[in-house]
Protein backbone atom coordinates (compact mmCIF):
# COMPACT_ATOMS: atom_id res chain seq x y z
CA UNK A 1 0.00 0.00 0.00
CA UNK A 2 1.42 3.38 -1.01
CA UNK A 3 0.72 6.37 1.22
CA UNK A 4 1.08 10.03 0.31
CA UNK A 5 3.72 11.94 2.34
CA UNK A 6 1.11 14.47 3.49
CA UNK A 7 -1.08 11.62 4.72
CA UNK A 8 1.86 10.21 6.70
CA UNK A 9 2.48 13.61 8.26
CA UNK A 10 -1.22 13.86 9.21
CA UNK A 11 -1.07 10.46 10.93
CA UNK A 12 2.07 11.54 12.83
CA UNK A 13 0.48 14.81 13.93
CA UNK A 14 -2.30 12.92 15.72
CA UNK A 15 0.30 11.77 18.25
CA UNK A 16 -1.13 8.26 18.27
CA UNK A 17 1.60 5.59 18.34
CA UNK A 18 -0.36 2.94 16.50
CA UNK A 19 -1.31 5.29 13.66
CA UNK A 20 2.26 6.60 13.47
CA UNK A 21 3.65 3.05 13.41
CA UNK A 22 1.50 2.00 10.43
CA UNK A 23 2.31 5.22 8.53
CA UNK A 24 6.07 5.00 9.13
CA UNK A 25 6.28 1.30 8.29
CA UNK A 26 4.59 2.05 4.98
CA UNK A 27 6.98 4.94 4.26
CA UNK A 28 10.06 2.93 5.25
CA UNK A 29 9.12 -0.01 3.06
CA UNK A 30 8.58 2.29 0.08
CA UNK A 31 11.77 4.35 0.56
CA UNK A 32 14.13 1.69 1.92
CA UNK A 33 16.33 1.71 -1.19
CA UNK A 34 15.76 5.34 -2.11
CA UNK A 35 18.87 7.55 -2.27
CA UNK A 36 17.61 10.42 -4.46
CA UNK A 37 14.73 12.68 -3.46
CA UNK A 38 12.47 15.14 -5.25
CA UNK A 39 12.99 18.83 -4.55
CA UNK A 40 9.22 19.47 -4.38
CA UNK A 41 8.83 17.53 -1.14
CA UNK A 42 11.80 19.02 0.75
CA UNK A 43 9.68 20.99 3.21
CA UNK A 44 7.43 17.96 3.83
CA UNK A 45 10.44 15.75 4.54
CA UNK A 46 11.81 18.31 6.99
CA UNK A 47 8.43 18.37 8.76
CA UNK A 48 8.39 14.57 8.91
CA UNK A 49 11.89 14.65 10.43
CA UNK A 50 10.73 17.05 13.15
CA UNK A 51 7.75 14.85 13.99
CA UNK A 52 9.89 11.70 14.12
CA UNK A 53 12.32 13.36 16.55
CA UNK A 54 9.40 14.49 18.64
CA UNK A 55 8.21 10.88 18.89
CA UNK A 56 11.72 9.69 19.80
CA UNK A 57 11.65 11.97 22.85
CA UNK A 58 8.56 10.15 24.15
CA UNK A 59 8.16 6.79 25.84
CA UNK A 60 7.58 4.50 22.86
CA UNK A 61 6.90 0.86 22.33
CA UNK A 62 9.95 -0.90 20.76
CA UNK A 63 8.34 -1.37 17.35
CA UNK A 64 7.54 2.34 17.10
CA UNK A 65 11.06 3.25 18.23
CA UNK A 66 12.49 1.06 15.49
CA UNK A 67 10.22 2.55 12.82
CA UNK A 68 11.18 6.10 13.87
CA UNK A 69 14.90 5.29 13.72
CA UNK A 70 14.52 3.66 10.29
CA UNK A 71 12.74 6.76 9.02
CA UNK A 72 15.54 8.92 10.43
CA UNK A 73 18.10 6.83 8.57
CA UNK A 74 16.20 7.27 5.29
CA UNK A 75 15.61 11.02 5.71
CA UNK A 76 19.25 11.67 6.63
CA UNK A 77 20.27 10.52 3.13
CA UNK A 78 18.92 13.79 1.74
CA UNK A 79 21.61 16.42 2.42
CA UNK A 80 19.09 19.22 1.76
CA UNK A 81 16.76 18.10 4.57
CA UNK A 82 19.10 17.40 7.47
CA UNK A 83 18.24 20.53 9.45
CA UNK A 84 15.93 18.70 11.89
CA UNK A 85 18.76 16.30 12.79
CA UNK A 86 21.67 18.69 13.34
CA UNK A 87 20.35 20.73 16.27
CA UNK A 88 21.91 20.19 19.68
CA UNK A 89 18.76 18.57 21.08
CA UNK A 90 18.36 16.31 18.04
CA UNK A 91 21.98 15.16 18.26
CA UNK A 92 21.52 14.45 21.98
CA UNK A 93 18.42 12.38 21.23
CA UNK A 94 20.13 10.36 18.51
CA UNK A 95 23.26 9.92 20.64
CA UNK A 96 21.12 8.52 23.44
CA UNK A 97 19.61 5.94 21.11
CA UNK A 98 23.08 5.15 19.74
CA UNK A 99 24.23 4.31 23.25
CA UNK A 100 26.89 7.00 23.44
CA UNK A 101 25.04 9.19 25.98
CA UNK A 102 23.86 8.10 29.40
CA UNK A 103 21.40 9.52 31.93
CA UNK A 104 22.53 10.19 35.47
CA UNK A 105 20.38 11.41 38.28
CA UNK A 106 21.32 14.81 39.71
CA UNK A 107 21.50 15.85 43.38
CA UNK A 108 18.64 18.26 42.71
CA UNK A 109 16.28 15.36 42.01
CA UNK A 110 14.53 15.92 45.36
CA UNK A 111 13.60 19.49 44.45
CA UNK A 112 12.97 18.80 40.79
CA UNK A 113 11.12 15.55 40.53
CA UNK A 114 12.18 13.24 37.70
CA UNK A 115 14.71 15.79 36.37
CA UNK A 116 17.60 14.17 34.54
CA UNK A 117 20.68 15.55 32.80
CA UNK A 118 22.43 14.03 29.87
CA UNK A 119 26.16 13.36 30.37
CA UNK A 120 28.49 12.55 27.49
CA UNK A 121 30.03 9.15 27.74
CA UNK A 122 33.42 10.67 26.97
CA UNK A 123 34.21 10.52 30.67
CA UNK A 124 33.92 6.72 30.38
CA UNK A 125 36.09 6.52 27.20
CA UNK A 126 37.87 3.27 28.15
CA UNK A 127 34.93 2.07 26.30
CA UNK A 128 36.20 0.99 22.86
CA UNK A 129 33.03 1.85 20.93
CA UNK A 130 33.17 5.52 21.91
CA UNK A 131 36.84 5.93 21.14
CA UNK A 132 36.42 4.17 17.82
CA UNK A 133 33.40 6.35 16.96
CA UNK A 134 35.36 9.53 17.76
CA UNK A 135 38.35 8.40 15.70
CA UNK A 136 36.22 7.34 12.73
CA UNK A 137 34.41 10.69 12.80
CA UNK A 138 37.75 12.53 12.92
CA UNK A 139 39.01 10.51 9.97
CA UNK A 140 35.93 11.29 7.91
CA UNK A 141 36.15 15.00 8.70
CA UNK A 142 39.80 15.16 7.65
CA UNK A 143 39.05 13.16 4.51
CA UNK A 144 36.16 15.36 3.38
CA UNK A 145 37.13 18.81 4.68
CA UNK A 146 40.44 20.36 3.68
CA UNK A 147 39.97 23.22 6.16
CA UNK A 148 39.45 20.78 9.05
CA UNK A 149 42.52 18.85 7.94
CA UNK A 150 44.68 21.98 8.02
CA UNK A 151 43.22 23.19 11.33
CA UNK A 152 43.84 19.86 13.04
CA UNK A 153 47.41 19.64 11.73
CA UNK A 154 48.48 23.21 12.49
CA UNK A 155 46.31 24.96 15.07
CA UNK A 156 45.32 21.95 17.17
CA UNK A 157 48.69 20.13 17.08
CA UNK A 158 46.97 17.07 15.69
CA UNK A 159 50.15 15.16 14.87
CA UNK A 160 51.27 15.27 18.48
CA UNK A 161 47.80 14.51 19.89
CA UNK A 162 47.12 11.62 17.53
CA UNK A 163 50.65 10.31 17.97
CA UNK A 164 50.08 10.18 21.73
CA UNK A 165 46.75 8.42 21.15
CA UNK A 166 48.50 5.83 18.98
CA UNK A 167 51.15 5.40 21.67
CA UNK A 168 48.46 4.82 24.32
CA UNK A 169 46.42 2.50 22.10
CA UNK A 170 49.44 0.26 21.51
CA UNK A 171 50.43 0.40 25.19
CA UNK A 172 53.99 1.59 24.53
CA UNK A 173 56.84 2.58 26.80
CA UNK A 174 60.13 4.22 25.77
CA UNK A 175 63.30 2.49 27.00
CA UNK A 176 65.31 5.02 24.96
CA UNK A 177 64.56 8.33 23.24
CA UNK A 178 63.43 6.84 19.94
CA UNK A 179 63.13 3.18 20.88
CA UNK A 180 59.79 1.64 21.77
CA UNK A 181 58.60 -1.39 23.68
CA UNK A 182 55.29 -2.65 24.99
CA UNK A 183 54.55 -1.99 28.66
CA UNK A 184 55.39 -5.10 30.68
CA UNK A 185 57.41 -6.60 27.82
CA UNK A 186 60.48 -4.38 27.84
CA UNK A 187 63.38 -5.92 25.99
CA UNK A 188 61.16 -8.23 23.93
CA UNK A 189 61.41 -7.49 20.17
CA UNK A 190 58.07 -6.30 18.70
CA UNK A 191 57.90 -9.27 16.33
CA UNK A 192 58.00 -11.63 19.34
CA UNK A 193 55.16 -9.92 21.21
CA UNK A 194 51.63 -11.40 21.26
CA UNK A 195 49.27 -10.04 18.56
CA UNK A 196 47.42 -6.80 19.16
CA UNK A 197 43.77 -7.24 20.07
CA UNK A 198 41.05 -6.56 17.50
CA UNK A 199 40.00 -3.42 19.35
CA UNK A 200 43.56 -2.09 19.54
CA UNK A 201 44.07 -2.69 15.83
CA UNK A 202 40.78 -1.04 14.86
CA UNK A 203 41.53 2.12 16.84
CA UNK A 204 45.15 2.21 15.68
CA UNK A 205 44.12 2.00 12.01
CA UNK A 206 41.69 4.91 12.39
CA UNK A 207 44.50 6.98 13.92
CA UNK A 208 46.89 6.00 11.13
CA UNK A 209 44.35 6.96 8.45
CA UNK A 210 43.69 10.33 10.09
CA UNK A 211 47.41 11.05 10.45
CA UNK A 212 47.84 10.20 6.77
CA UNK A 213 45.24 12.83 5.85
CA UNK A 214 46.83 15.63 7.88
CA UNK A 215 50.44 14.85 6.83
CA UNK A 216 49.70 14.35 3.14
CA UNK A 217 52.03 17.13 1.93
CA UNK A 218 54.75 16.78 4.58
CA UNK A 219 57.27 14.82 2.50
CA UNK A 220 57.23 17.55 -0.15
CA UNK A 221 58.12 20.47 2.14
CA UNK A 222 60.90 21.36 4.54
CA UNK A 223 60.26 21.12 8.28
CA UNK A 224 62.03 22.89 11.13
CA UNK A 225 63.89 21.13 13.95
CA UNK A 226 60.89 21.07 16.28
CA UNK A 227 58.63 19.51 13.65
CA UNK A 228 61.35 17.07 12.62
CA UNK A 229 61.66 15.85 16.22
CA UNK A 230 57.89 15.33 16.30
CA UNK A 231 57.94 13.36 13.05
CA UNK A 232 60.87 11.22 14.18
CA UNK A 233 58.96 10.42 17.39
CA UNK A 234 55.99 9.41 15.26
CA UNK A 235 58.30 7.41 12.99
CA UNK A 236 59.51 5.38 15.97
CA UNK A 237 55.89 4.47 16.79
CA UNK A 238 55.30 3.52 13.15
CA UNK A 239 58.33 1.26 13.24
CA UNK A 240 56.73 -0.53 16.19
CA UNK A 241 53.49 -0.83 14.17
CA UNK A 242 55.40 -2.26 11.22
CA UNK A 243 57.02 -4.92 13.40
CA UNK A 244 53.80 -5.80 15.29
CA UNK A 245 51.12 -8.32 14.37
CA UNK A 246 47.33 -8.11 14.58
CA UNK A 247 44.76 -10.85 15.12
CA UNK A 248 45.02 -12.70 11.82
CA UNK A 249 47.02 -12.40 8.60
CA UNK A 250 44.47 -10.25 6.76
CA UNK A 251 44.16 -7.77 9.63
CA UNK A 252 47.95 -7.66 9.99
CA UNK A 253 48.41 -6.82 6.31
CA UNK A 254 45.76 -4.08 6.50
CA UNK A 255 47.44 -2.67 9.61
CA UNK A 256 50.85 -2.70 7.92
CA UNK A 257 49.38 -1.12 4.78
CA UNK A 258 48.14 1.93 6.71
CA UNK A 259 51.50 2.11 8.48
CA UNK A 260 53.44 2.09 5.19
CA UNK A 261 51.15 4.75 3.73
CA UNK A 262 51.86 7.06 6.66
CA UNK A 263 55.61 6.35 6.65
CA UNK A 264 55.63 7.59 3.06
CA UNK A 265 54.38 11.00 4.26
CA UNK A 266 57.19 11.54 6.76
CA UNK A 267 60.03 13.94 5.84
CA UNK A 268 62.78 11.85 4.26
CA UNK A 269 65.52 12.68 6.80
CA UNK A 270 63.23 11.40 9.56
CA UNK A 271 63.18 7.88 8.12
CA UNK A 272 66.47 7.15 9.87
CA UNK A 273 64.39 6.09 12.89
CA UNK A 274 63.76 2.82 11.06
CA UNK A 275 67.45 1.99 11.56
CA UNK A 276 67.98 3.23 15.12
CA UNK A 277 67.05 0.27 17.37
CA UNK A 278 69.98 -1.66 18.76
CA UNK A 279 70.90 -4.95 17.12
CA UNK A 280 69.54 -7.78 19.27
CA UNK A 281 69.75 -11.53 19.10
CA UNK A 282 67.70 -12.62 16.09
CA UNK A 283 67.87 -9.18 14.42
CA UNK A 284 68.88 -8.80 10.79
CA UNK A 285 72.19 -6.94 10.93
CA UNK A 286 73.92 -5.27 8.00
CA UNK A 287 76.95 -2.99 8.34
CA UNK A 288 76.31 -2.93 12.08
CA UNK A 289 72.76 -1.58 11.61
CA UNK A 290 69.43 -3.17 12.58
CA UNK A 291 67.64 -3.87 9.28
CA UNK A 292 64.55 -5.59 10.69
CA UNK A 293 62.18 -2.78 9.63
CA UNK A 294 63.71 -2.38 6.16
CA UNK A 295 63.54 -6.13 5.62
CA UNK A 296 59.88 -6.12 6.73
CA UNK A 297 59.16 -3.36 4.18
CA UNK A 298 60.88 -5.37 1.46
CA UNK A 299 58.89 -8.51 2.28
CA UNK A 300 55.66 -6.49 2.38
CA UNK A 301 56.45 -4.96 -1.02
CA UNK A 302 57.21 -8.35 -2.58
CA UNK A 303 54.00 -9.82 -1.18
CA UNK A 304 52.00 -7.02 -2.82
CA UNK A 305 53.96 -7.48 -6.05
CA UNK A 306 53.25 -11.22 -6.14
CA UNK A 307 49.55 -10.61 -5.62
CA UNK A 308 49.42 -8.46 -8.75
CA UNK A 309 46.09 -6.77 -8.01
CA UNK A 310 45.73 -2.99 -8.36
CA UNK A 311 49.49 -2.49 -8.28
CA UNK A 312 49.24 1.29 -8.44
CA UNK A 313 47.27 1.43 -5.19
CA UNK A 314 48.80 -1.53 -3.35
CA UNK A 315 52.44 -1.68 -4.47
CA UNK A 316 53.58 1.88 -5.08
CA UNK A 317 53.43 3.18 -1.47
CA UNK A 318 55.91 0.57 -0.23
CA UNK A 319 58.04 0.71 -3.40
CA UNK A 320 58.28 4.51 -3.25
CA UNK A 321 59.16 4.34 0.44
CA UNK A 322 61.98 1.87 -0.21
CA UNK A 323 63.26 4.00 -3.11
CA UNK A 324 63.47 7.20 -1.07
CA UNK A 325 64.96 5.38 1.93
CA UNK A 326 67.64 3.88 -0.31
CA UNK A 327 68.35 7.24 -1.92
CA UNK A 328 68.98 9.01 1.38
CA UNK A 329 70.47 6.26 3.58
CA UNK A 330 73.62 4.49 2.42
CA UNK A 331 73.18 1.43 4.67
CA UNK A 332 69.60 0.94 3.50
CA UNK A 333 70.64 1.12 -0.16
CA UNK A 334 73.48 -1.35 0.27
CA UNK A 335 71.23 -3.78 2.18
CA UNK A 336 68.47 -3.56 -0.44
CA UNK A 337 70.97 -3.98 -3.25
CA UNK A 338 72.30 -7.15 -1.63
CA UNK A 339 68.74 -8.51 -1.58
CA UNK A 340 67.44 -7.25 -4.91
CA UNK A 341 70.56 -6.99 -7.09
CA UNK A 342 73.05 -9.55 -5.78
CA UNK A 343 76.23 -10.16 -7.84
CA UNK A 344 75.12 -11.20 -11.32
CA UNK A 345 75.72 -14.86 -12.19
CA UNK A 346 72.86 -15.73 -14.56
CA UNK A 347 73.88 -14.40 -17.97
CA UNK A 348 71.86 -16.85 -20.06
CA UNK A 349 68.33 -15.77 -19.11
CA UNK A 350 66.89 -12.36 -19.81
CA UNK A 351 66.63 -10.02 -16.81
CA UNK A 352 62.82 -10.20 -16.90
CA UNK A 353 62.76 -14.01 -16.88
CA UNK A 354 62.69 -15.82 -13.53
CA UNK A 355 61.20 -15.66 -10.05
CA UNK A 356 63.90 -13.67 -8.26
CA UNK A 357 62.84 -10.22 -7.01
CA UNK A 358 65.06 -8.58 -9.62
CA UNK A 359 63.22 -10.46 -12.39
CA UNK A 360 59.83 -9.44 -11.03
CA UNK A 361 60.80 -5.77 -10.84
CA UNK A 362 62.35 -5.75 -14.32
CA UNK A 363 59.07 -7.16 -15.68
CA UNK A 364 57.30 -4.17 -14.15
CA UNK A 365 59.52 -1.81 -16.15
CA UNK A 366 57.37 -2.56 -19.22
CA UNK A 367 54.05 -2.52 -17.32
CA UNK A 368 51.09 -0.89 -19.06
CA UNK A 369 50.61 1.57 -16.17
CA UNK A 370 53.13 4.41 -16.52
CA UNK A 371 53.33 5.10 -12.77
CA UNK A 372 54.02 1.45 -11.98
CA UNK A 373 56.77 1.02 -14.58
CA UNK A 374 58.41 4.34 -13.69
CA UNK A 375 58.42 3.51 -9.98
CA UNK A 376 59.95 0.06 -10.53
CA UNK A 377 62.62 1.50 -12.83
CA UNK A 378 63.41 4.30 -10.37
CA UNK A 379 63.90 1.82 -7.52
CA UNK A 380 66.36 -0.29 -9.48
CA UNK A 381 68.11 2.82 -10.82
CA UNK A 382 68.69 4.11 -7.28
CA UNK A 383 70.02 0.71 -6.20
CA UNK A 384 72.48 1.03 -9.11
CA UNK A 385 73.55 4.43 -7.71
CA UNK A 386 71.99 6.01 -10.82
CA UNK A 387 74.82 4.64 -12.96
CA UNK A 388 73.61 4.04 -16.51
CA UNK A 389 76.03 1.24 -17.31
CA UNK A 390 75.27 -0.63 -14.09
CA UNK A 391 71.54 -0.15 -14.63
CA UNK A 392 71.81 -1.64 -18.13
CA UNK A 393 73.90 -4.49 -16.76
CA UNK A 394 71.11 -5.61 -14.43
CA UNK A 395 68.05 -4.76 -16.56
CA UNK A 396 69.11 -4.78 -20.22
CA UNK A 397 69.15 -1.72 -22.47
CA UNK A 398 65.70 -2.45 -23.88
CA UNK A 399 64.06 -2.42 -20.43
CA UNK A 400 66.11 0.55 -19.27
CA UNK A 401 65.49 2.75 -22.31
CA UNK A 402 62.30 4.34 -21.00
CA UNK A 403 63.85 5.79 -17.85
CA UNK A 404 67.09 6.72 -19.61
CA UNK A 405 65.21 8.54 -22.36
CA UNK A 406 63.14 10.47 -19.82
CA UNK A 407 66.31 11.60 -18.04
CA UNK A 408 68.39 12.33 -21.11
CA UNK A 409 70.83 9.54 -20.28
CA UNK A 410 70.66 7.42 -23.43
CA UNK A 411 74.23 8.44 -24.21
CA UNK A 412 75.38 6.97 -20.91
CA UNK A 413 76.93 8.51 -17.80
CA UNK A 414 75.49 8.96 -14.32
CA UNK A 415 72.65 11.04 -12.92
CA UNK A 416 73.22 13.78 -10.37
CA UNK A 417 72.75 11.65 -7.24
CA UNK A 418 75.61 11.51 -4.72
CA UNK A 419 76.57 7.97 -3.76
CA UNK A 420 79.48 6.27 -2.06
CA UNK A 421 81.72 3.84 -3.94
CA UNK A 422 80.88 0.13 -3.84
CA UNK A 423 83.26 -2.78 -4.16
CA UNK A 424 83.50 -4.62 -7.47
CA UNK A 425 80.40 -6.78 -7.79
CA UNK A 426 81.41 -8.69 -10.92
CA UNK A 427 81.28 -12.45 -10.56
CA UNK A 428 83.58 -14.79 -12.46
CA UNK A 429 80.61 -15.95 -14.58
CA UNK A 430 79.76 -12.38 -15.59
CA UNK A 431 83.38 -11.42 -16.28
CA UNK A 432 83.85 -14.37 -18.64
CA UNK A 433 80.61 -13.71 -20.54
CA UNK A 434 80.76 -9.91 -20.53
CA UNK A 435 82.16 -9.51 -24.05
CA UNK A 436 79.39 -11.70 -25.52
CA UNK A 437 76.41 -10.12 -23.70
CA UNK A 438 73.88 -8.35 -25.91
CA UNK A 439 73.42 -4.99 -24.12
CA UNK A 440 69.84 -4.65 -25.39
CA UNK A 441 68.60 -7.95 -23.95
CA UNK A 442 71.15 -8.23 -21.15
CA UNK A 443 72.04 -11.87 -21.88
CA UNK A 444 74.47 -13.95 -23.91
CA UNK A 445 72.78 -14.90 -27.18
CA UNK A 446 73.73 -17.40 -29.85
CA UNK A 447 75.37 -15.85 -32.86
CA UNK A 448 72.83 -15.13 -35.58
CA UNK A 449 73.63 -15.43 -39.30
CA UNK A 450 74.43 -12.13 -41.01
CA UNK A 451 71.43 -11.34 -43.27
CA UNK A 452 73.69 -9.32 -45.60
CA UNK A 453 76.28 -12.02 -46.02
CA UNK A 454 77.04 -12.58 -49.70
CA UNK A 455 75.54 -9.24 -50.80
CA UNK A 456 77.51 -6.79 -52.92
CA UNK A 457 77.90 -3.19 -51.72
CA UNK A 458 75.35 -2.11 -54.33
CA UNK A 459 72.80 -4.63 -53.00
CA UNK A 460 73.39 -3.47 -49.43
CA UNK A 461 72.90 0.14 -50.46
CA UNK A 462 69.72 -0.79 -52.32
CA UNK A 463 68.26 -2.53 -49.21
CA UNK A 464 69.24 0.41 -47.02
CA UNK A 465 67.52 2.88 -49.35
CA UNK A 466 64.42 0.72 -49.49
CA UNK A 467 64.25 0.76 -45.67
CA UNK A 468 64.68 4.53 -45.54
CA UNK A 469 61.88 5.01 -48.09
CA UNK A 470 59.59 2.73 -46.08
CA UNK A 471 60.25 4.79 -42.93
CA UNK A 472 59.63 7.99 -44.89
CA UNK A 473 56.28 6.72 -46.21
CA UNK A 474 55.10 5.55 -42.77
CA UNK A 475 56.20 8.84 -41.25
CA UNK A 476 54.43 10.98 -43.84
CA UNK A 477 51.21 9.01 -43.31
CA UNK A 478 51.53 9.54 -39.52
CA UNK A 479 51.66 5.80 -38.89
CA UNK A 480 54.94 6.05 -36.97
CA UNK A 481 57.22 8.83 -35.76
CA UNK A 482 60.88 7.92 -36.34
CA UNK A 483 63.21 9.13 -33.57
CA UNK A 484 66.93 9.63 -33.21
CA UNK A 485 69.29 10.21 -30.31
CA UNK A 486 70.38 13.80 -29.96
CA UNK A 487 73.65 15.14 -28.62
CA UNK A 488 71.94 15.93 -25.30
CA UNK A 489 71.17 12.25 -24.71
CA UNK A 490 67.44 12.68 -25.36
CA UNK A 491 65.33 11.34 -28.21
CA UNK A 492 64.14 13.77 -30.87
CA UNK A 493 61.97 13.40 -33.93
CA UNK A 494 63.48 12.57 -37.31
CA UNK A 495 62.04 15.13 -39.69
CA UNK A 496 61.85 14.89 -43.52
CA UNK A 497 65.14 16.81 -43.84
CA UNK A 498 66.90 14.16 -41.75
CA UNK A 499 65.45 11.41 -43.93
CA UNK A 500 66.56 13.34 -47.02
CA UNK A 501 70.10 13.43 -45.64
CA UNK A 502 69.97 9.69 -45.06
CA UNK A 503 68.76 9.21 -48.63
CA UNK A 504 71.77 11.05 -50.00
CA UNK A 505 74.21 9.70 -47.41
CA UNK A 506 73.28 6.06 -46.72
CA UNK A 507 76.56 5.55 -44.90
CA UNK A 508 75.33 7.73 -42.02
CA UNK A 509 74.79 5.60 -38.94
CA UNK A 510 72.78 6.26 -35.76
CA UNK A 511 74.75 6.85 -32.60
CA UNK A 512 75.75 3.82 -30.59
CA UNK A 513 74.10 2.71 -27.34
CA UNK A 514 75.82 4.13 -24.23
CA UNK A 515 79.13 2.63 -23.23
CA UNK A 516 80.58 2.64 -19.69
CA UNK A 517 82.31 5.92 -18.88
CA UNK A 518 85.07 4.09 -17.02
CA UNK A 519 86.13 0.65 -15.90
CA UNK A 520 84.90 1.46 -12.41
CA UNK A 521 81.45 2.39 -13.67
CA UNK A 522 81.21 -0.80 -15.70
CA UNK A 523 81.36 -2.67 -12.43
Amino acid sequence: MKMDLNAIIEQMETGDQDAALVALQTYNKEKNQCFTFSKEEESDRERLGELVLGFLNKELQPSCQLACLETTRILSRDKHCVNPFITRSAMATLARYAGIMVHTDTPEQDSKENERVTTPLVSFCYFHQVRFFDLRLTFLLTALRVDVRAQLAQELHGISILGNQLDATLGLCWPDTLETSRVGSEGVPPEDLPPLSRQQTERAMEILKTLFNITFDTARRKVDEEDAAEYRHLGAILRHCLMSHADGEERTEEFHSHTVNLLGNLPLPCLDVLLLPKVQQGSIEYMGVNMDAVNMLLEFMEKRLDRGNKLKETLLPSLNLLTESARIHRETRKFLRSKVLPPLRDVKNRPEVGNALRNKLVRLMTHIDTDVKNCAAEFLFVLCKESVSRFIKYTGYGNAAGLLAARGLLRGGRDSGIYSEDEDSETEEYREAKAHINPVTGVVEEEQPNPMEGMTEEQKEYEAMKLVNMFDKLSRNNVIQPMQLGMDGKMREINPEDLHKLTHNPAAQPENPPQPDSEDEAQ
